[in-house]
């Protein structure tokens, strides 16, 4: 089994701390925005490390549409390497807990849809895109 190793970022480590410990009922929303989030667990690029991210929560009949905006920063999250690396991941959706696989989405116009639907979720997706030159990744996970 593999290590788990808790991010270092405070409010991120805190996040999936209140989200595991109550088992789904606590921890659910993302810091300010009170949207709804979920927590992945994914493997380390790197270190095969158990890693977990709370990301919002931008559902698509079934599957989950993960965007790696890092607030617009101009390098991707961490966690982008992982599921680029790793694509099975665990989906813990409040109290529900799903295995999944990842994919990233190029395809142009799935891509477009699937930004979309982030977009509907978390409008601010939109200037964090505006404030980088890369082009933000888009990932989808579907059930296995």
């Amino acid at each position: 089994m593999a290590e788990y190793i808790p991010t270092p970022v405070d409010w991120v480590r805190n996040q999936v701390e209140l989200y595991e410990s109550s088992g789904g009922k606590e921890g659910t929303t993302l810091r300010e925005t009170g949207l709804p989030c979920i927590l992945v667990t994914h493997t380390g690029n790197k270190t095969a490390a158990i890693r977990k991210t709370p990301l919002m929560r931008v559902e698509d009949n079934g599957s989950y549409v993960l965007i790696g905006t890092r607030g617009g920063a101009p390098k991707n999250p961490s966690w982008v390497y992982n599921l680029r690396a790793y694509s099975e991941v665990e989906i813990r959706d409040a109290t529900k807990i799903f295995h999944m696989r990842v994919r990233e989405v190029t395809d142009e116009p799935e891509r477009s849809r699937l930004w979309k639907l982030g977009v509907a979720a978390f409008p601010p997706y939109e200037d964090y895109q505006q404030k980088t030159s890369r082009k933000i990744p888009v990932f989808l996970a579907e059930p296995v």
